[in-house]
């Protein structure tokens, strides 16, 4: 008889199941129901899964687990202090904030020794925190000190959602920056710069969460099926920051030609000309749905999906060079040229990401792909 954690349970032979193996090559295990039932567990209840020196594989209930955890230690919250003094840039502080955040610190406590300043500085790192990071509160402030927790787990956001929230936020800003060049609302711009603040704050807190799962080995318990895969999020948080920066880019560029319109030192009778701005967009519209159609394929762990995608990247080249000679044959003020210029080459990287974060999934997936192969 073994006692885990409150549980009484008695050894028991439930004799031997086989492995089935899916459509997709995933391989899979029945439970058995006895076992299941014994101990309320339902559907969508997880399961640890750790394997042995022996190398057979220890099954354990997250809320057994948790339980375990609980009775054999208090965890230990990782806490920091920094300070900052008068002499001190406050963006120095915001920034090892920022590191101490990535590394996954639990609570940071901020101090400032500056009486003349303080006010300021509070201000500033209180904007910091809400405009930076993802699940983290001012817990406590005293005239000169403030507390900053991070509550967020991986166990609450995984990292996969966050991923596709990031995508879904960055092309959405750059759809609206592109609006505003025939579209001054205000609102579109402010709604660029908020949506790269979001993406920023979603890949910061990725990135925390993939070197946790370095640090302690739990790729599995991140939602990953291999090691491997904590550099493809890595690489795909890049990229996608890079789009978000691109839109943001866009819209300053957009900004300061419509001040030049507005304040009448430059005189443009029509700064938008249809017959380039019509195939821009359009090109600019399959360059996001490849990015899309890309991102589905890696979360589905489709080769032949990723492949195609490759293959489609570099049927787009004879656009570009149509559409790179239709700006350039098209007597344009420099300041409309140059816009215009700014939002293929942003639609030119969305694709050259899109075909990279492809090529990255072959990488991942042609192992699975060869094991299922035979030859007749």
């Amino acid at each position: 008889m073994k006692h885990i954690s409150g549980y009484v349970m008695t050894e028991k032979d439930l004799g031997y199941r086989r492995i089935q193996c899916t459509g997709r090559g995933a391989y899979i295990i029945s439970l058995p129901k006895s076992w299941v039932e014994n101990i309320n567990l339902e559907r969508g209840s997880e399961i640890a899964f750790n394997i042995q020196p022996n190398n057979t594989l220890l099954l354990t209930p997250r809320k057994i687990a948790e339980k375990q955890a609980q009775n054999n230690s208090v965890i230990k919250l990782k806490e920091y202090n920094i300070n900052i003094d008068q002499k001190e840039d406050i963006k120095n502080a915001l920034r090892m904030t920022r590191a101490l955040y990535t590394i996954g610190a639990d609570i940071i406590h901020i101090r400032f020794k500056n009486q003349e300043n303080t006010q300021k500085y509070k201000t500033e790192t209180k904007n910091f925190v809400r405009d930076t990071f993802l699940g983290a509160e001012i817990i406590d402030e005293t005239p000169n000190e403030i507390t900053l927790q991070i509550f967020i787990k991986h166990t609450e956001f995984s990292i996969e959602k966050a991923v596709r929230r990031m995508a879904i936020v960055a092309l959405s800003a750059n759809r609206n920056a592109i609006t505003t060049l025939t579209d001054s609302n205000p609102s579109l711009s402010e709604s660029v710069i908020q949506t790269r603040n979001e993406v920023n704050r979603l890949g910061l807190y990725i990135i925390r969460q993939l070197k946790h799962g370095i640090e302690h080995n739990l790729h599995r318990e991140l939602g990953l099926q291999t090691p491997k895969e904590f550099l493809l999020y890595r690489i795909a948080v890049n990229d996608i920051e890079n789009i978000a920066e691109n839109a943001l880019n866009i819209i300053n560029n957009i900004t300061a030609f419509q001040k030049l319109l507005d304040t009448q030192t430059l005189f443009i009778k029509e700064p938008i000309d249809e017959e380039v701005y019509g195939p821009l967009t359009n090109y600019y519209a399959q360059a996001q749905q490849l990015y899309e159609d890309a991102v589905k394929a890696m979360f589905k762990r489709d080769y032949k999906d990723a492949e195609k995608l490759v293959s489609k990247r570099e049927t787009f080249v004879n656009l570009e060079k149509d559409l790179m000679m239709l700006i350039a044959s098209k007597k344009l003020d420099p300041n409309v040229s140059a816009i215009l210029r700014l939002i293929f080459d942003n639609a030119k990287r969305i694709m050259d990401y899109a075909r990279n974060l492809s090529e990255l999934t072959l990488n991942l997936t042609v192992e699975e792909l060869c094991a299922t192969l035979t030859f007749k």
